[in-house]
């Protein structure tokens, strides 16, 4: 471990929760040096516009609000490098982390925030209109698309609460379940089925969304009837689940079936003591930016104490 570096607090991620934490380390002399990971900003660089954070009165572009984040927190003092964790050893403290498969940091405590991804269904057309209609977040983007058609794809939980938080939007949701049953609770499954303006398709793939410069329609497949159909729709919902990025942390930290990492109710602690995670790694739940923001602060704020113990 030739090309080593000593550093007070590490930070991993640099979403709402990395660069917030960031900002609270900063500012509490914890001289914090955050990598910033595949994806500078998170979720929130493929995002439009934001209208739901608080203090932006007419809106923000998402990937502009990333760049205010990270502005304020270098202001603060932080280290914000370009670089991605590629291996951890939590074993013991000081705790060692590589970067780029070259460099190893090793730092009294770290913060976790490398988020969470949205799954999608791998089209060509899903990938060209992501942000042009195409969302993986009705509840960020739902707004957009009031008194209109809209589609969502997914058959879990989270699919029927988005369609459901849609159906009071738009005009109608359009429904698509790749099977003959849902996953979602008996209760959930009810809700949706018993709303007037949300219609369930049984059976369906889709096999392209139409448009050139915007969503204008989407291409349905019926894999009992062989029957393809098209759709006028304005926005198209994928609700299939995200994944945690945490795959790094196995074997240390502890996780659910999910991957989500476990942190103790109410604080951002893990089962390392030093080792704190927050926002969308370890929030399946509610996976917002302020709420990610909120739990960078916590992060934040518990190192800083941890740290205070060492001294």
């Amino acid at each position: 471990m030739s090309d080593t570096e000593k550093v007070h607090c590490l930070i991993i991620g640099s979403g709402p929760a990395g660069y917030t934490a960031a900002i609270y380390a900063a500012r509490a002399n914890m001289h914090p040096v955050l990598y910033q990971g595949l994806q500078p900003g998170g979720q929130l660089t493929i995002t439009t516009e934001v209208e739901n954070y608080p203090g932006y009165p007419n809106g923000i572009m998402g990937p502009q609000m990333m760049v205010e984040f990270e502005q304020q927190a270098q202001r603060m003092g932080a280290d914000i490098r370009w670089g991605l964790a590629t291996k951890v050893d939590f074993g013991q403290r000081p705790f060692k982390v590589e970067i780029d498969e070259e460099k190893w940091i090793e730092a009294d405590s770290v913060i976790i925030a490398t988020g969470a991804s949205a799954k999608w269904l791998g089209l060509e057309s899903e990938n060209r209109l992501n942000g042009h209609g195409v969302s993986a977040c009705a509840v960020c983007d739902g707004f957009f698309f009031k008194n209109q058609e809209v589609a969502i794809v997914g058959a879990g939980d989270t699919a029927c609460e988005e369609a459901m938080y849609l159906a009071k939007l738009c005009s109608n949701v359009h429904m698509f379940i790749r099977r003959g049953e849902m996953r979602a609770s008996k209760v959930m499954q009810e809700r949706v089925i018993k709303t007037p303006n949300i219609k369930v398709y049984w059976n369906t793939d889709t096999l392209e969304i139409m448009g050139d410069r915007s969503v204008d329609s989407v291409k349905i497949f019926n894999n009992k009837t062989n029957e393809e159909s098209i759709i006028p729709i304005k926005a198209f919902f994928v609700a299939i689940g995200h994944h945690p990025n945490s795959d790094l942390f196995k074997g240390w930290l502890d996780m659910d079936d999910q991957g989500y990492l476990i942190t103790q109710p109410g604080t951002s602690k893990t089962n390392i003591p030093g080792v704190f995670a927050c926002g969308d790694v370890q929030d399946k739940n509610y996976r917002q930016a302020v709420t990610a923001a909120g739990s960078g602060c916590m992060a934040a704020l518990d190192a800083e104490r941890y740290l205070g113990t060492l001294e």
